[in-house]
């Protein structure tokens, strides 16, 4: 990295803050992406830690004086390479913005900096405003507040509450010019011109960096409650969760579990599955509700509904610890299944299709010999499938062509290729499967009026 700009960036925020030396710039390098799948790092960076919204104007002033990269980085949590720097960049990690600034409870809403982590929102909440709560759950609450928004976060929790955009009203961002704008705030209602704020979600880094998020929080739910119930196919708890959700019943969140990964990743980290008969998947229900009568109200008329829709078995987690064990096999899945899978994928498509998905992810699977062990946010119609890797541990010669059959079947029904991960750089050479080249030049050019130099973390999304 060229010493003038270490130097002005020294200038800027401070030598304490400004990081070079090769130890010091490797833990920045990489996110959450599966090692076979990720891009290499380019190590030739330096990590610049800006503490003020002025400071981040003039750094970004600077990228569009000296022409460098800056790549935003939020917790690291991500899981399509966005924050991977794949040139020679300046990598400006939000993590001291990490103040709550405001609670409007009439409003039910909170606004914070970028870099307060979804650990520490919830904490506080959880101390200071106990009557409100931020619903969102994507699964590592290291992921920063501004990290969730521009990559427009996913998770269990989406079949009742929505995804990030539902809950951002308000970001305060820098623009590559270093002109520091706010879009949206804590209106209910605002017409005006076109919803920039909602380009920003989602945008991965790409379009503006984000210095202060504003979420609706909802009022918080005493009681919850865990139940866990099994069949005999992939089919059978489709239909059963339909049957569910046609009811007018809307848990909390809704799981799909092939009972195999549920097996290994209890006996991974010491802890007992609940179901121990003959069924091959199982579906988790998380449930909420004012009184505990409320949830054992909830849980008894779902338990209806199963014994009506060919379940095998269900139980209701009769204490905490019982519901902790559930979840934290949930949890637990993806890294006890990291070391066996090549990639996960997160397709998605209208939930009248899952079951038409499952049966062409079997068949695709049987196509190059392997299996696609999975679990999935079923209500919303988007699965985690894995695809493994070959005896001896490495990438399958046929890796590639499987995921594209993937991709491409659920286009075929209308979805998506990524629900919740993001583009970023390992789903970016797949877009031209989903969008047309038309639509493709439309979003070069939304990137090009916000960022007419590239500086914004180039090669995410777009080359």
């Amino acid at each position: 990295m060229d010493q003038k700009i270490i130097e002005r960036l020294q200038a800027i925020c401070g030598e304490k803050y400004v990081y070079a030396q090769p130890d010091d710039v490797s833990r920045y390098l990489y996110d959450e992406t599966e090692e076979l799948v990720r891009p290499e790092a380019e190590p030739d960076c330096v990590v610049v830690r800006p503490g003020t919204n002025e400071e981040v104007s003039e750094i970004l002033k600077l990228a569009n004086e000296m022409l460098f990269p800056v790549i935003p980085r939020g917790g690291g949590t991500g899981a399509c390479g966005a924050v991977i720097p794949t040139q020679p960049s300046v990598i400006m990690s939000m993590e001291r913005f990490d103040k709550i600034l405001e609670v409007d409870k009439t409003g039910m809403m909170v606004t914070a900096q970028t870099g307060v982590t979804l650990y520490q929102l919830n904490e506080y909440l959880d101390k200071e405003v106990h009557e409100l709560y931020f619903p969102c759950h994507p699964g590592d609450e290291g992921a920063q507040l501004g990290g969730l928004a521009v990559e427009n976060a996913g998770g269990v929790r989406a079949v009742k509450h929505g995804i990030m955009r539902s809950y951002v009203k308000g970001l305060k961002v820098c623009l590559p010019s270093g002109e520091i704008v706010q879009l949206g705030g804590k209106l209910l209602k605002n017409n005006m011109g076109y919803d920039l704020m909602h380009l920003v979600v989602g945008s991965e880094g790409t379009l503006c960096v984000v210095l202060e998020v504003t979420f609706k929080l909802h009022p918080r739910l005493e009681y919850t409650g865990t139940m866990v119930m099994s069949f005999a196919n992939p089919k059978d708890a489709v239909d059963c969760v339909s049957a569910v959700q046609v009811a007018g019943i809307v848990p909390l969140a809704v799981e799909y579990m092939d009972r195999s990964i549920a097996l290994k990743t209890g006996e991974e980290i010491s802890k007992t599955w609940p179901l121990k008969d003959e069924g091959k998947v199982d579906i988790i229900y998380m449930l909420e509700g004012k009184t505990e009568d409320e949830v054992y109200d909830t849980a008894e008329k779902i338990d209806a509904i199963s014994e009506q829709n060919s379940a095998i078995n269900c139980i209701i987690a009769e204490s905490k610890k019982d519901q902790k064990t559930i979840l934290d096999i949930r949890s637990a899945m993806y890294e006890v299944f990291k070391p066996y899978f090549v990639d996960s994928l997160d397709t998605a498509v209208p939930v009248c299709h899952v079951n038409e998905l499952l049966a062409d992810f079997d068949e695709i699977a049987k196509k190059y010999g392997s299996t696609t062990p999975r679990v999935g946010h079923v209500a919303d119609g988007n699965f985690h499938n894995f695809i493994l890797r070959d005896e001896e541990g490495n990438v399958p010669s046929w890796a590639d062509d499987m995921r594209k059959d993937f991709y491409e079947a659920a286009l075929k029904y209308g979805g998506t290729i990524t629900a919740e991960h993001g583009t970023g750089k390992t789903r970016k050479p797949y877009m031209n499967l989903q969008y047309s080249p038309t639509v493709m030049q439309i979003m070069k050019n939304i990137k090009l009026a916000f960022d007419p130099n590239n500086i914004l973390n180039p090669g995410c999304v777009f080359d």
